[in-house]
């Protein structure tokens, strides 16, 4: 196995889908020997893109020419989203871009142009050294829900599970490698299926939970997905974490049907209510779209009241950026500056809730796991997702799962 110059960088951008697979085209590299190392050191450089938005795929077009004036001169892999549907476009950027849609294939093309001999190499399990203590664990790929603002559908395909049996093996793999927290993940992980048993998300949370990790978290689940079944095994599974982070987008209903989303406000409304009525302490999070075309003064209104009503742990606001080729693209646009006053607005009110939310938990016991200790500060993450910061005790190190009484302060 050759190291000779096998110097490889990988940039990603996007959502933790993304981070998950790059984390795998980092296992599989150093499996086969190639060193990961700044982008200015590399031979190679990898992008796994996104395309969700104009801005996206504008970031992505920036990184992969940010790459090709490395002072190495390297080759650029540009791989993800972007890379699934403006192949040509990317290659026109550049004589050193090298397009491969197929992740699983980019090891394969690295190994190739490095001179990486891939026989007999050994897995590299994404935990441990080199990798959070919390550990992504991708269960399903795709989506057929076609929002009108979205293009994943058409870069990612249809929903499609990864079969349970190897959900399992890379879990206890996971788990033995030393990762106390899994997060599942995909693109639309509430339409998880595998094809062979049929089992579904709740079977396979009930599932995982048996390999004996620590602590299990969903990445993010659609409203209509959360279901009475789901909700009883998530009640059910002391592994599971008390938190769920569940997209509205908007908290008008005329809005939620330009988006074409599938719930109105209202029953988005009660699956938060019956998941609150189903979980103890259960901290909601979730996603808004700020200046989607068409909405007006009053629609912005009606989901800032919303928002304020529901409560949220925490608000990730999105300015809406327009994606060429979905239909949201071709509607009447919202003028720039209205959308930034109002993501503005929007990001006022969560911040209002977050700190609510945290003073809530201020002076309560609660289970933190470690992510990192410096200076006699250790770093870490509550069952219902806070970012805590507090004194350690002595001998605390990465890893270890801490009771603490959470400070008036260093909460986030």
């Amino acid at each position: 196995m050759s190291g000779v110059g096998a110097r490889v960088a990988i940039r990603t951008l996007g959502c933790k889908v993304n981070r998950v697979e790059s984390d795998a085209i980092v296992a599989d590299l150093l499996a086969r020997g190639a060193r990961i190392v700044p982008e200015d050191e590399a031979a190679v450089v990898v992008i796994n893109t996104c395309t969700v938005t104009g801005e996206a795929d504008a970031k992505a077009r920036k990184a992969v020419r940010r790459a090709l004036k490395s002072s190495g001169s390297p080759v650029v892999i540009v791989t993800g989203c972007l890379a699934a549907l403006d192949a040509a476009a990317l290659s026109a950027l550049g004589e050193r871009v090298v397009v491969e849609p197929d992740k699983t294939q980019l090891a394969v093309r690295v190994g190739e142009l490095l001179g990486l001999v891939d026989d007999a190499c050994e897995p590299v399990v994404r935990a441990g050294e080199g990798f959070r203590t919390r550990a992504m664990l991708k269960i399903e790929d795709g989506c057929d829900n076609f929002c009108s603002y979205c293009i994943v559908p058409h870069a990612r395909g249809a929903p499609r599970g990864t079969p349970l049996v190897e959900v399992l093996r890379d879990a206890r793999d996971l788990v033995e490698a030393g990762a106390r927290e899994i997060v599942l993940t995909g693109i639309n992980i509430g339409r998880y299926q595998d094809a062979t048993t049929g089992a579904d998300l709740a079977e396979l949370i009930g599932a995982v939970a048996q390999t004996g990790v620590s602590r299990l978290r969903l990445s993010s689940i659609e409203p209509p997905d959360l279901t009475q079944r789901l909700l009883g095994v998530l009640c059910d599974t002391p592994a599971v974490c008390e938190h769920l982070h569940v997209p509205l987008q908007s908290g008008s209903n005329a809005v939620l049907s330009a988006m074409g989303r599938t719930y109105t406000a209202e029953e988005y409304a009660e699956r938060i209510e019956e998941a609150r009525g189903a979980i103890d302490g259960l901290a909601v999070t979730t996603d808004v779209i700020a200046g989607f075309p068409g909405e007006g003064d009053e629609q912005h209104t009606e989901t800032l009241a919303f928002v304020e009503r529901m409560g949220f742990a925490k608000l990730h606001v999105f300015r809406y950026s327009a994606r060429r080729g979905t239909p949201a693209a071709g509607m009447e646009q919202v003028a720039a500056e209205v959308r930034a006053r109002r993501a503005s607005e929007l990001r006022a009110v969560g911040e209002r809730l977050r700190d609510r939310y945290a003073r809530s938990r201020s002076g309560v016991e609660a289970e933190v796991l470690v992510e990192g200790v410096k200076g006699g500060v250790m770093t870490g993450t509550t069952r219902d997702y806070l970012r805590v910061s507090t004194q350690a005790e002595a001998r605390t190190t990465a890893g270890d799962v801490a009771r603490v009484r959470l400070p008036p302060r260093g909460i986030r």
